[in-house]
Formats: C-alpha cells, sequence, structure tokens
C-alpha cells in the first residue's frame, strides 16, 4: 500500500503501511497506563518499520514550567494553570504535524489524559485539517492496586516529585487525579460510535474496539491486545558454539562442537540456579539450537521462525571467500546490512517480518528461554531495547552468554551473563571503508579470527 511518505533518498525508504499518516491519541486519567502504552506501541511500529514518535504533553508541561509546586496547577478552576496546559498541548500538536507532514513520519502517538469530549474534538478537528486518521486508545482502570502500583513504579520517579518523599508524593499525585475526575467523559459506545478506538479495561482484562479502518489500526489492536504487565524475565541467548561457527563458515546446519557440548551443560545448571517458574523453552529448528536444549531436559518448543537468516548463494561460505567470489555483494551488505538481501536469500528487515509472530507470543508469555541465533538475537534484542535499523545488524551477542531482560516501567534492564566456556568470536563489526572499489584488505578488515 503506497501512501503519502516522501523519502529523502533511498537509504531513508520505509514501507508505507498507512494511505495517510495516523495520529494515535491516548485517553485516561493519570496513572492508568497511558505513557507505558504509548512508548511500547512506539517501539513496536518502529521495529516493524513505521516510522512513529510519541509527543509526550507532560514533558512539553515540564519544560515550560520548570519547577512543578503541587496539584493545584490541575485543578479546574485554576485559570492560569488551563492556560499553559492548553499551550504545552498545542504546542505538541504542531510538532506533531511537523512530523506526520514534513518530516516523513507515519504515526504519531499523542500521549496525553484527553479526558474531556472537547479536547478529543479539537484533536479530531485538526486531524482532518492536516489529512491525518485518528485512533483513540483509552485506559481504563478501576482497581485500586494497580494504580498505587504503577503511581510507586513511575510517579516516584517523575522530575515532579525529585524534591519529595515518597508519602507527600503520592499523597498530591492523588490530589491530581481527582482533579480529572470530576470532568473525565469515557468514550461512550453511542456518543462516539463514529471514532475509531479501543478502550482496555484494567490492564487487559477486557477490551472494546470500534471502528477500525485500516491496516495500521488493526495492528495496533492486535498488539495492545496482546501485552501484558505480569513481572517476568526473558532468557536470550545462542546455540553452543557449532562445528561451523569454528571455521569461520556462515549460517548452515552443522552440530555443536565440543566447547558447544560443554556451553549446553553450562546453561542447564545456569537456568536451575535461576529457579524460575513455569519456565517455557523456544529453539529454532536447526540442529546447533536442538542440541543445545536438548542437554536442558525440559519440554521445548521449535518455531520455524527462529531459523538463523538464510544467506542464499553465501551459505556455509567464509567472509574471505564472499569477498573473492562476490565483492560487490559484500561491499553492498556493509553499506546497508539492514536491507541488503543475501541472493537467494534474506536481509535483517525481512528476517523483522518473520519475527513478529515471534515477538508478539513473547509479549503474551511470562518466564521464556530462547535459544537462537546471531541474526535472530540481534533482532529480538533490538525490539526490546528500542534500536533503530541501522543499529540493529551490529549488536553484539556473543556466543556462550545469556541476556536476562526484565521489562521495568518504561523500558527493559538488561544482564549479561557469560556462562565460562571459551568459543569462538563471532561478530564482525561495521567496517570503515564500504566502497564498492575497496581493496580486498579494507573489506576483510573486521573478519573475526578463526581456524
Amino acid at each position: 500500500m503506497r501512501g503519502s511518505c516522501h523519502p529523502k533518498n533511498t537509504r531513508d525508504r520505509a514501507v508505507c503501511m498507512t494511505n495517510c499518516p495516523t495520529l494515535i491519541v491516548t485517553v485516561g486519567l493519570p496513572a492508568r497506563g497511558k505513557t507505558y502504552i504509548s512508548k511500547k506501541l512506539t517501539r513496536y511500529l518502529n521495529w516493524i518499520g513505521v516510522p512513529t514518535k510519541e509527543f509526550n504533553v507532560g514533558q512539553y508541561r515540564r519544560e515550560c514550567l520548570k519547577i512543578y509546586k503541587s496539584f493545584e496547577f490541575f485543578r479546574p478552576d485554576n485559570e492560569e494553570g488551563l492556560k499553559i496546559r492548553r499551550q504545552c498541548a498545542t504546542s505538541a500538536l504542531n510538532d506533531v504535524r511537523q512530523y506526520l507532514s514534513v518530516e516523513g513520519g507515519q504515526v504519531a502517538v499523542f500521549d496525553a489524559t484527553n479526558t474531556t469530549r472537547e479536547r478529543r474534538g479539537t484533536i479530531v478537528k485538526f486531524a482532518e485539517q492536516n489529512g491525518f486518521k485518528v485512533f483513540f486508545v483509552e485506559s481504563v482502570c478501576e482497581d485500586p492496586d494497580v494504580i498505587a502500583q504503577n503511581i510507586v513504579q513511575v510517579k516516584l520517579g517523575s522530575p515532579d516529585y525529585l524534591h519529595c518523599n515518597s508519602e507527600e508524593a503520592i499523597e498530591d499525585f492523588m490530589k491530581r487525579i481527582k482533579c480529572y475526575e470530576s470532568s473525565y467523559q469515557p468514550l461512550d459506545e453511542v456518543l462516539d460510535r463514529d471514532l475509531s478506538y479501543i478502550k482496555i479495561m484494567d490492564v487487559g482484562r477486557r477490551y472494546l474496539v470500534n471502528r477500525v479502518v485500516d491496516h495500521i489500526q488493526s495492528r495496533i489492536v492486535y498488539y495492545l491486545m496482546n501485552i501484558h504487565i505480569t513481572p517476568r524475565s526473558i532468557y536470550l541467548c545462542r546455540h553452543g558454539e557449532s562445528d561451523l561457527n569454528i571455521k569461520g563458515r556462515i549460517g548452515g546446519d552443522s552440530g555443536l562442537s565440543a566447547r558447544g557440548k560443554e556451553f549446553a551443560k553450562h546453561l542447564r545448571k545456569f537456568i536451575q540456579e535461576q529457579n524460575i517458574k513455569d519456565l517455557k523453552v523456544w529453539t529454532s529448528q536447526m540442529k546447533r539450537t536442538i542440541q543445545t536444549a536438548e542437554c536442558l531436559g525440559v519440554p521445548y518448543e521449535q518455531w520455524n521462525s527462529l531459523n538463523e537468516i538464510d544467506a542464499g548463494v553465501c551459505e556455509e561460505m567464509m567472509y574471505e571467500e564472499i569477498q573473492e567470489h562476490y565483492p560487490l555483494e559484500f561491499a553492498l551488505r556493509d553499506q546497508d546490512k539492514y536491507r541488503y538481501r543475501y541472493p537467494k536469500g534474506e536481509s535483517y528487515e525481512d528476517l523483522v517480518q518473520r519475527l513478529e509472530p515471534v515477538i508478539m507470543e513473547l509479549e503474551r508469555q511470562e518466564n521464556i528461554l530462547v535459544i537462537c541465533h546471531q541474526a535472530v538475537m540481534r533482532c529480538l534484542l533490538a525490539y526490546f531495547l528500542d534500536k533503530t535499523a541501522d543499529e540493529l545488524p551490529y549488536l553484539n551477542c556473543p556466543l556462550h552468554t545469556v541476556l536476562k531482560l526484565t521489562p521495568v516501567a518504561y523500558g527493559c534492564k538488561v544482564e549479561s551473563v557469560y556462562l565460562g566456556v571459551d568459543s569462538v568470536n563471532t561478530h564482525r563489526d561495521r567496517p570503515e571503508n564500504v566502497n564498492v572499489q575497496r581493496s580486498t584488505e579494507d573489506a576483510l578488515q573486521t573478519v573475526p579470527a578463526h581456524f
């Protein structure tokens, strides 16, 4: 589907999935997870190749009003406060217009309370004037425990409360919520029947979806219905060192080397020590991940989608051989590693599309160990750590190292655990010279040592 994206050059090209830009608008009282949803959604859409940016009105307010005094600022009868808040919302919308109309963005997430029908009407009018589609995401939560947890997790770390103790901050924030409650008009099935929206009740216990009008909105709905906030950890690691790893050959389907088998034993010990409740284990359908999982002595599930990137005509070749037989291909890959597709093979961009169902399922699950491959692990890591397409193919994912990812307030905590078994290094840094006419020496400059 082609749309109104006008990339400045081919390096910036992106698949246009919307026939006109989309403005996602959050709705809900404070401490209902709106910013959590905004950040996650932005990260996901960017990862699947839809240029997306979030615009948090609270941030605009903090920049405008350097010092936050108290909830009094949010009182409905505070004229000065209302004026500043309106200015901040207008300023954010102007930046939205710039991003979607001039900078080539496809989705903007307008993160604010937007609790009145009047405010939402203003946003709809703004969108119509600029040719944007609008999709509302309302988060409704009545569970006092969830609200309290959100306040402690997120708001206490807010710049608004840097100089108060926890009790004062919580008390002030509860009063701030009260300021909004009196005028809050939730999205209404009858009054708002013409709007496109999803209503998320009690952090995903129930959903109400209304008038989904295009592909991008259906992707958003599907994603939002799969995320949850249950505390958990995701463990990512590559298979143990393989016979082809030792020889410096890419791809293929070889079994584990002696050291690879040793790593599998260490992995078993590590997982047992972690004492993880209901751990699920996933592998690819390739020998080296299956042999690694077999050693764990627990059930595991094989995913075709987790197979390593297909190197096409370069499968089982050394980088030196690729440079010798396909020097042009080798240079083109270095020029744009994310989008470059091996002849008869895949690109990292293809791999991200292939891994989307894995990400959806990872979002639905609780504790999980994924035993995969270098390129696959880079793609998964880029999603969780919000890395760009340019950074993704160069993320360092060494053998015999487990990454433990624990979702925190607005991101992910990463712990890297090396399991103490030697292995070859398969990481090739970005070379400086990517010119097609470069010398063989320049082309092979960053190739890791191998036997």
